[in-house]
């Protein structure tokens, strides 16, 4: 047992504190929860109540994570639990990171409220669920739903694919979505003492997180485990292939220094040396190496859409969303890339951030004609948005809609207060979705018009978490999902669904293949 686990039920209830507990027993402050993986004490906050840093799980480096439960006994839940080791700015880090949070309003198995939880982004590299944009205590505060964010192994830790060069293995390529089927298992185990419904689990998650929430639809271990999907900016149309995935592993490996025949260095290496490792140049990419769900043929079988949608994940309700300006997030304005863009640059420098086929020139003149009003930024963060970033929610959105599958699209136009330049950026739909406008990184203001876009955000994914549709009564009717019409809730300052939305890049990029970047 670690100090983090070590609370005896003496200690956590020292000074005369007494048990709030799930069975409806009230006594004094602090409020805490018995469910049948342990005592949690959490914290109180305005009505809702905090359970933060609850361990869900542990791993062997590389290993399948195992699960963690202790009956009876008493563990703090105050505070968050240590973040994946990355090179982001989240901290604290530490490899012994499977932990999840909740918020709630009414820790009562009768409650049976809805399950939202929450997959953080930052590809599968980076991020954590401790950043306040994401922080669950305001969508709680509600009362409609409880809400769960939870932490994973990301990067080498949770993606380096060793399945083909060490049998001790098998594991690897995928050990970061074990850690999220894990931790759906704990919610169906045990989120009944918290007040959720574990029939009623909505899954949703921004960028990354969404990519692996497409993943783990077609992922036969975590059929069952969630009821409801809604991806945010984040698609996996393909999943990396093993002969890519082990081209990367052996590129990592080569900067480390291991060779490998031998993998038993990597095994005893402190854990900042394999985040340094991180570095290596992608063999297939170039740029920094990638690490993402990989076609294993035993955790996964075939890929999330292609060459349809999985049908283990068609019986699944499932909102599909994007920003209208996503490449403005991660392509800085002021950055290199960008900076002294002019119409006898503009091809060049956008050709590689399309990661498409496609002629550059071809694709600006095309721009140009369109848009006679459009700068050469403008047109670059155009195309770059519709061709690279909102192509796969495309895709997606077609393979559900041709398999009967429902599903509905939403698009955020609601653009930044702070740097109008930036748009409708990438990242821009968190704070709306969580009520965190205030809150530290989030650009939408705190004004009428962000709280009026927030509140369709959060109406619709409440709506959607409570009966598996996002329509509801005073909003606009929102349509299903087909190719016909392709309805769009558009989300901004006064709501609204529109036939599909920027048809002409839609068809532009249409005429060219697709492949899903790292695979």
């Amino acid at each position: 047992m670690s100090a983090a686990d070590g609370w005896t039920r003496r200690g956590a209830l020292g000074g005369g504190a007494a048990l709030i507990l799930a069975s409806g027993v009230r006594a004094a402050s602090p409020p805490a929860v018995r469910a049948p993986a342990g005592d949690f004490i959490g914290t109180a906050d305005r009505n809702v109540l905090a359970f933060k840093g609850i361990r869900y799980g542990r791993a062997e480096r590389f290993r399948a994570p195992v699960a963690v439960a202790m009956p009876g006994q008493t563990r703090p839940a105050r505070e968050f639990g240590p973040v994946c080791p990355q090179s982001g700015p989240y901290g604290p880090q530490a490899e012994d990171c499977l932990f999840l949070n909740i918020w709630t309003t009414a820790a009562d198995p009768r409650a049976q409220k809805p399950v939202m939880l929450y997959i953080h982004g930052g590809a599968y590299s980076n991020g954590s669920v401790t950043d306040p944009q994401n922080d669950g205590q305001a969508l709680a505060a509600r009362g409609d739903v409880v809400v769960v964010t939870v932490n994973h192994r990301l990067n080498a830790l949770g993606y380096l694919y060793l399945a083909r060069l060490d049998a001790r293995f098998p594991d690897s390529g995928n050990a970061g979505q074990l850690d999220l089927i894990l931790a759906l298992r704990w919610v169906r185990d045990n989120i009944a003492a918290f007040g959720g419904d574990p029939s009623r689990v909505m899954v949703f998650g921004q960028s990354g997180g969404g990519a692996k929430i497409a993943t783990l639809m077609g992922m036969p271990a975590a059929a069952g485990l969630f009821h409801r999907a809604a991806t945010m900016s984040g698609q996996q149309v393909t999943a990396s292939g093993p002969l890519n995935a082990t081209s990367r592993a052996r590129a990592y490996l080569g900067k480390l220094g291991v060779a490998e025949t031998d993998l038993a260095p990597l095994l005893a290496m402190p854990v900042e040396t394999l985040v340094e490792g991180l570095s290596a140049t992608d063999p297939v990419m170039g740029g920094g190496v990638y690490f993402g769900p990989v076609l294993d043929m035993t955790w996964l079988v075939r890929h999330p859409f292609w060459p349809d949608a999985n049908p283990l994940g068609n019986t699944i309700p499932m909102m599909l969303g994007n920003t209208h300006d996503e490449t403005r997030a991660f392509i800085g304005l002021d950055s290199p890339k960008v900076r002294g863009l002019d119409w006898s640059n503009v091809a060049a420098r956008m050709a590689p951030e399309l990661r498409i086929d496609i002629l550059p020139e071809w694709v600006v003149a095309q721009y140009r004609a369109r848009y006679p009003d459009w700068s050469p930024t403008d047109v670059f963060y155009g195309a770059t948005t519709a061709g690279r970033s909102w192509r796969g929610q495309v895709i997606e959105a077609e393979a559900r809609a041709d398999a009967g599958a429902p599903t509905w699209v939403y698009q955020v136009d609601f653009a930044s207060r702070m740097d109008p330049r930036r748009g409708a950026f990438h990242t821009m739909d968190i704070p709306l979705v969580f009520g965190t406008l205030g809150a530290t990184g989030s650009q939408t203001g705190v004004a009428a018009d962000a709280q009026a876009a927030s509140k369709a955000m959060q109406d619709s994914f409440v709506a959607f978490a409570i009966t598996g549709d996002p329509d509801h009564a005073g909003a606009p009717n929102w349509p299903r999902y087909d190719r016909a019409q392709r309805a769009t809730m558009v989300i901004d300052a006064r709501s609204r669904v529109e036939r599909d939305p920027r048809r002409w890049e839609r068809e532009l990029f249409a005429r060219v293949p697709y492949i899903q970047p790292g695979t």
